[in-house]
């Protein structure tokens, strides 16, 4: 046993939503239910306990003019860790953060690689900018450098059009998605927009972020293939703001912008109704502060998503998706423990009294 006090976590404990325990032991780091045969130096936290949360689609290392600066990238880790959300999918940096591995302090990130987005149709510095022709080789790059999974920017303003469009031909998705998962990892996609979702989704994505253009048309398709999505509300919230800034100039994207933003919330609940697989992600990082992933759970419910099921999105569901395991005997203690029963009133994400990261009291 190492030098670390024992911790144990007595009240009530959310192994699952109907799977509640009355305590556990937090030795060496890892998840006990049986109490420790010698344990002198016991540390107690009494709550409601749930696994560390997940946000399945931030950006730790990315600000608003691209990659930002290790300092940066550890406040935003904090920062994240403090809200409770343990568990990050990093959906596409330029950063390398692999640093942050090497910290028992800092959530753990299952890494994207770095965005790959058609040339001149995605945010400047944020991606790999490249033509159709190189999207297999820059998607086995990144599936190489990644933790299990690729991102890609499936559309984006097209300056010629004025609005929307897809980034990417059926076959060169087609062919990028299948060399994906040759090599062991899934992709997800960034899509506004609803042309570039039947491509995608036929050519076997897995997961779809934003998803603001699912379409009645569309979800039973998404359905059959059990395609995820990962909404982020809010950052869908800050739709009419930029379709204010590009009403000049592109008058036909501002209108389009304003109704994917009118329907975000019958969009979600249609596809949760529909039983496809909604996960919490906040889109932290660029323009969006981190630590927002209480509020996102909380648009998850105004969209009419039953609370339990929202918070199975940021706790026992997103982390059986993302294959790590929540409280579960033998696992890491990364855990977060509040006041008030999070399942009756999910705002009660907002306030966590305690948050265990690898054993250890951290927030």
């Amino acid at each position: 046993m190492s030098d670390e006090p024992v911790l144990h976590v007595k009240g009530r404990v959310l192994v699952g939503p109907e799977d509640v325990r009355d305590e556990l032991w937090v030795v060496d780091g890892r998840i006990s239910y049986d109490r420790p045969a010698t344990a002198p130096d016991i540390r107690t936290v009494e709550g409601w306990a749930l696994p560390g949360l997940v946000d399945a689609h931030c950006h730790v290392g990315l600000g608003v003019h691209g990659p930002v600066d290790a300092d940066v990238a550890e406040k935003q880790a904090l920062t994240d860790r403090d809200a409770g959300a343990l568990l990050l999918r990093d959906a596409g940096s330029p950063s390398d953060t692999r640093w942050i591995d090497d910290r028992d302090d800092l959530p753990k990130i299952i890494r994207a690689g770095r965005h790959i987005a058609r040339t001149r149709r995605y945010i400047r510095n944020f991606a790999h900018e490249i033509e159709p022709e190189d999207l297999v080789a820059y998607v086995a790059r990144e599936a190489r450098r990644g933790d299990g999974w690729v991102k890609l920017v499936g559309d984006w303003i097209d300056r010629e059009v004025g609005d929307l469009t897809p980034c990417w031909p059926r076959e060169a998705v087609e062919a990028a998605i299948t060399e994906a998962h040759l090599l062991g990892a899934r992709v997800t996609a960034h899509c506004f927009a609803e042309s570039s979702l039947r491509d995608l989704v036929e050519a076997g994505i897995d997961c779809v972020e934003h998803a603001t253009g699912l379409t009645e048309d569309l979800i039973p398709l998404f359905a059959s293939r059990g395609v995820a999505i990962v909404p982020t509300l809010v950052n869908i919230a800050t739709f009419p703001t930029m379709a204010a800034g590009g009403e000049a100039k592109f008058p036909r994207w501002s209108a389009h912008m304003r109704r994917l933003h009118e329907r975000r919330y019958d969009t979600v609940r249609n596809a949760y109704d529909a039983g496809i697989p909604v996960y919490v992600g906040t889109d932290a990082g660029s323009s969006l502060p981190h630590g927002l992933v209480a509020a996102e759970v909380a648009e998850l419910v105004t969209a009419g998503i039953p609370p339990v099921e929202a918070l199975a999105a940021t706790t026992w569901g997103a982390r059986r998706w993302l294959g790590r395991p929540g409280l579960d005997e033998g696992a890491p203690a990364d855990l977060v423990v509040y006041e008030r029963d999070p399942r009756t009133d999910v705002r009660v994400l907002g306030a966590p009294s305690r948050v265990v990261l690898n054993g250890r009291v951290v927030a």
